[in-house]
């Protein structure tokens, strides 16, 4: 484990690589002595406890979405509903939320239990597989892709344009071109979403892109521009943080055995396992907001214009909201966590990640029960959204 974070100083580096496989213990630091700690990279603050961050989230008046951030995403204009604040934000939420309901999300269920065992069945026999290529990248991807009306035999292309703009770094080893790809691939999400609308135009289907061109915001109907802003975020959250989750939700298992066994032998602590695995295993390690004016929070004082980070990783392992933490408990009660968010930015999708994740970890055990990571292997995890990018796993071959 690096030395990180430095306490003396209160600098912390969130990116590094090996706190990225294993976060858990830097968040406890910082929670225990520098609850607003400092980005190594650019010494913007960084916000731990779960009372401040949930309590920033909750203030969009002061912790601001709206932020000069399009440039650095490729975009060129804010995501939608994203990176906009109430009053605006909430009535692009009122006709996007009932497409993302849990009753309607649930209708999904029986088409992605049967896509899972079909993904397994692929495997099965061979004794291993890499579980992110495998399993945790086309399982909810193609749910994704299906609620959207887009075709999944494209979703090769569509990985790399969410990967151009969320991890420019893995497509080159030199930095000064990451900026290049995040707006070149930008320019090609946009116009890949050009034709789509033109597509459904003329030609209109049951699915979320010809629902986005039929409704009406305030008795208008959304521009093109309008529409094109809010499938950019689609597209980025809808191919990554559910793959994220599963992905270490199963690293964990797959090196917690005990724990693997008793969700294994008692599936009446799925929906609790998923729940705390969400809170441990954080894919979202923090969300970045633009304070509009100054406030003290830890006996900081922080800046109006400041850009900081909420630690939603780290304040989902501290002990003041969750008593012992650092315990994995899948019988926890009251688990609010935060790996959803909170107040008007909390996820559009938090109903449909919730049932791939549960479908996803019930069909895997009900079919490979018993298994490791390979012996001699790594995995490998992405920081930012934390993703375990290279997960070998083995069993029992049938």
């Amino acid at each position: 484990m690096a030395e990180n974070p430095n306490l003396e100083t209160g600098e912390v580096n969130l990116f590094d690589p090996e706190i990225a496989a294993c976060p858990q213990p830097v968040y406890r630091k910082m929670l225990a002595g520098c609850p607003v700690a400092k980005s190594a990279i650019d010494g913007a603050p960084i916000i731990s406890r779960y009372e401040d961050v949930t309590w920033a989230l909750r203030h969009p008046e002061i912790f601001s979405s709206a932020m000069d951030l399009q440039i650095a995403l490729g975009t060129e204009r804010p995501m939608i509903p994203q990176q906009i604040d109430p009053p605006a934000q909430t009535k692009y939420r009122k006709i996007l939320d009932p497409r993302f309901s849990k009753k309607r999300m649930k209708e999904l269920t029986p088409q992605i239990r049967a896509e899972a065992n079909a993904l397994i069945d692929r495997f099965i026999d061979a004794g291993e597989c890499e579980f992110d290529e495998a399993f945790a990248i086309p399982l909810p991807c193609n749910a994704f892709l299906h609620l959207m009306g887009l075709p999944s035999e494209e979703l090769d292309h569509f990985l790399r344009m969410k990967n151009g703009i969320i991890r420019p770094q893995t497509l080159t080893d030199d930095m000064n071109q990451v900026q290049a790809i995040r707006i070149e691939t930008g320019k090609s999400i946009y116009a890949y979403f050009e034709d789509l609308i033109a597509e459904r135009r003329s030609d209109p289907r049951d699915d979320l892109m010809t629902y986005l061109m039929q409704a009406e915001l305030e008795g208008e109907k959304l521009s093109h521009n309008e529409i094109l802003d809010i499938c950019f975020l689609f597209l980025l959250g809808g191919l990554d943080t559910v793959t994220a989750t599963l992905g270490c939700s199963i690293a964990y298992l797959a090196e917690n055995p005990e724990q693997r066994r008793r969700l294994v032998e008692n599936d009446t602590l799925l929906d609790g396992a998923v729940e705390e695995l969400l809170r441990w295993e954080t894919p979202v390690t923090g969300v970045p907001r633009l304070l509009k004016q100054d406030i003290t929070l830890g006996g900081i004082d922080l800046k109006a214009g400041q850009l900081v980070t909420l630690s939603l990783g780290a304040s989902n392992t501290d002990d003041e909201e969750f008593g012992n933490a650092a315990d994995v408990d899948f019988a926890r009660e009251r688990n609010r966590h935060l790996a959803f968010g909170a107040g008007a930015h909390r996820c559009l999708g938090s109903h449909l990640a919730r049932i791939e994740l549960r479908v996803a970890i019930e069909e895997w055990h009900k079919r490979i029960p018993d298994y490791s990571v390979k012996p001699g292997e790594t995995p490998t995890y992405s920081a930012g959204i934390r993703e375990v990018q290279y997960l070998p796993l083995v069993w029992p071959a049938s």
